[in-house]
């Protein structure tokens, strides 16, 4: 008689996503590595307390959210610990979608609001025609406004079942980035706000949320599924299951 050997069992859980952490602190110790010349320019500004030269530079703002990025992992951990303790599913993932899309736009949006040399004297301008200011952006220009709402795209299909969708995100992206453009040309920020801001800005969102489309939230919870609508049905339903038959309330009768 031969024998078959059992099929290998996945991965547990538990290893998977330490995996997936792992590849993840290695993808942001690569880039850092990879930009550390310029971003040790800032650190002795930035070490030294003088904001003026740190938080207002592209790379003291990038520096920053590195140095930030362990206090980001425990609000994480906190928030998961705090969900599981309630009995919540996908405690892990939600808390991570949080953070992260608090903690990876909120830098992108501080450095498109900075001020140029001339914010409040020079006029405010604007440019309409699609695709003109693409070619003078750059290859760094354009991968900057790619990642300017990437994390949004990225970790809000993960958190809310509603933004499933790519046609959504790239609403979204859209939106927020017209908002953006906006408030530029109305601060007079000595920037010029483009149409093609908005259209780079929601191409990298819907991107990013192609990118995460495996861990997308699909489902929602139904409201006939909360605890306390369960107990209303239940507290009204519950007299009536088991009741001997003939006990129950009797039609009544009009006479004549």
């Amino acid at each position: 008689m031969d024998h078959v050997d059992p099929p290998l069992s996945a991965p547990p859980r538990r290893m998977r996503r330490f995996v997936l952490l792992c590849l993840a602190i290695l993808a942001v110790a690569s880039g850092a590595f990879a930009v550390r010349k310029p971003l040790m320019m800032s650190a002795p500004v930035c070490l030294a307390g003088r904001w003026h030269g740190c938080i207002d530079t592209f790379n003291g703002v990038v520096l920053m959210t590195l140095v930030t990025l362990p206090l980001a992992m425990l609000v994480v951990w906190a928030l998961a610990r705090r969900r599981r303790a309630t009995g919540a599913t996908s405690a892990w993932r939600m808390s991570l979608a949080e953070v992260g899309m608090v903690h990876g736009t909120a830098p992108f949006l501080w450095m498109t609001m900075m001020p140029g040399a001339g914010a409040g004297m020079a006029p405010a301008r604007v440019s309409l025609v699609p695709l003109r200011d693409l070619l003078m952006m750059g290859t760094l220009g354009i991968a900057g406004n790619l990642l300017v709402f990437a994390a949004l795209g990225f970790f809000a299909p993960m958190r809310f079942a509603a933004l499933a969708s790519v046609p959504r995100i790239l609403a979204l992206g859209a939106g927020c980035s017209v908002l953006v453009e906006t408030a530029q040309y109305a601060l007079r920020l000595d920037r010029v706000s483009s149409v093609d801001d908005v259209l780079v800005n929601a191409t990298g969102a819907a991107l990013a949320a192609l990118a995460s489309r495996r861990w997308w939230r699909t489902t929602a919870v139904a409201p006939s599924d909360s605890p306390s609508e369960r107990s209303s049905e239940n507290s009204s339903e519950g007299p009536m299951e088991g009741m001997p038959e003939g006990t129950g309330p009797k039609p009544t009768t009009r006479a004549g």
